[in-house]
């Protein structure tokens, strides 16, 4: 009982800062709740002011843990509003997550996917896709963190999210998107693959974001390393293989035997290393079974890639990146699971060949008001090769995507946004669609 008094005067005092603090600013103030046995009660002053004083120490120290930790870039979760941490705040657990609801409009063409995918953008204009009506929740998000202060291996990091994309539109099946742990530079589980540079393109309402970007996730085994004060950080994975190409008549899926191995280098500067550039590696083998020799083979891809961000002032930042390769299709935003890593040689059936393909994105982001108003746009485009000819008229060229949005944070915990985005699609024989899209946002971290 003792035990249980104890918690709850802390949780009390708790929110009762909590309160006061929120009544005064509107800036973010976690409840930090400290998981106390019945032989740390001798531990505190008797009084209720060295209690609060207490704990305020262990929300400061487990605040700056979380903060230490945090990873910023595209679609990445805010700090957590709960925080549950041991006295001695070795042990840290975050909860938190935001309900995020998007309301879209088609128009003079639409895109047969929830999100603004230039590749399933329609070739030819009908009744049936000029016009469409959205209202989505599936990207709303829960997630938990955990921080354990170790003394030989640091800080361990265990990270777990997950939306509602699961089944098929609009169905609300819970998804998992990530969960792994990392410590020591090392990271095991599922994460965003390390081709991906998290801090290359500004946020979008599009869940898809631009069609050159390359964000997706992959199992996993990554080491990283930063040396020159944290300017030069360098990374090395093993990634669980997606192959999506055409077989034709001549060839069979198999399992595959060799992850992909995506690598790069990245050099940071400025105040806050806010500024930085990147050069990343894929390197791909992907097996296929010849069934009229009765063999099996394997093709090779390969891709690189260079991105960054540019802080050209306090207001203003500037995006890129731009990614050539042959058989990276999960590695442009736009032909992820096009099966155009690979196509029948078009004039031997008999023949396998991996397709070349580039992909570049140029963005910018204007800090109106800073922290609270920003505005964002820019251009992407992504495109297939021909390669000895192409196998099919009806195959996919070239997709472009345009956008333009503003963000406005009312408060640490509500944002509000809109965002007009256009794009286009054309074949491999010149045939060509286009669509435009309006969305608003809004969406509440808890």
């Amino acid at each position: 009982m003792k035990t249980v008094r104890l918690l709850f005067i802390v949780c009390a005092m708790c929110g009762f800062a909590q309160v006061r603090a929120q009544s005064n600013s509107e800036d973010y103030h976690p409840i930090v709740l400290m998981m106390l046995s019945e032989s740390d009660a001798n531990a505190y002053p008797a009084t209720v002011e060295g209690v609060i004083v207490e704990q305020c120490n262990s929300a400061r120290t487990a605040m700056g843990v979380f903060e230490t930790t945090r990873r910023e870039g595209f679609q990445q979760t805010h700090n957590p509003p709960i925080i549950f941490t041991s006295r001695d705040n070795r042990f840290a657990l975050g909860v938190g997550g935001y309900v995020n609801l998007r309301t879209s409009y088609d128009f003079m063409g639409a895109v047969d996917d929830i999100d603004f995918v230039p590749y399933k953008i329609p070739i030819l204009a009908n009744y049936a896709n000029r016009q469409r009506v959205m209202m989505d929740a599936t990207t709303s998000r829960i997630f938990t963190k955990a921080v354990v202060n170790s003394r030989k291996l640091g800080p361990v990091v265990a990270y777990i999210d997950m939306d509602f994309r699961g089944g098929e539109e609009f169905s609300y099946v819970p998804r998992l998107r990530s969960a792994y742990v990392s410590m020591f530079g090392l990271t095991a589980g599922r994460d965003v693959t390390t081709f991906c540079d998290l801090d290359a393109v500004p946020e979008t309402i599009d869940h898809h974001g631009p069609n050159a970007y390359n964000f997706n996730f992959a199992t996993m085994l990554r080491y990283e390393l930063s040396v020159l004060e944290n300017h030069l950080t360098m990374g090395l994975a093993l990634e669980m293989p997606v192959v999506s190409g055409t077989y034709g008549e001549s060839f069979r899926p198999i399992s595959q035997r060799v992850p992909d191995v995506p690598m790069y280098v990245e050099y940071s500067w400025g105040r806050n290393c806010r500024s930085h550039v990147r050069a990343s590696a894929v390197l791909r083998n992907m097996y296929l079974h010849n069934a009229v020799g009765g063999e099996n083979t394997s093709l090779f891809g390969w891709g690189v890639q260079l991105s960054g961000k540019l802080s050209m002032c306090d207001m203003v930042s500037l995006y890129f990146n731009g990614v050539y390769g042959k058989g990276i299709t999960p590695y442009i935003q736009d032909l992820t699971g096009s099966g155009l890593d690979f196509t029948p040689h078009p004039e031997n059936q008999n023949q396998i060949q991996t397709m070349p393909m580039w992909a570049v994105q140029g963005s910018a982001q204007v800090q109106i008001i800073p922290e609270q108003l920003t505005v964002s746009g820019g251009y992407s485009v992504a495109r297939v090769e021909q390669h000895n000819g192409y196998y099919s008229v009806d195959e996919y060229r070239r997709g472009t995507y345009i956008f333009g949005n503003v963000f406005y944070h009312v408060t640490d915990n509500f944002t509000l946004a809109a965002e007009y985005l256009r794009g286009g699609r054309k074949n491999m024989d010149g045939l060509k669609g286009t669509a435009n899209r309006v969305s608003i946002m809004l969406q509440y971290n808890f």
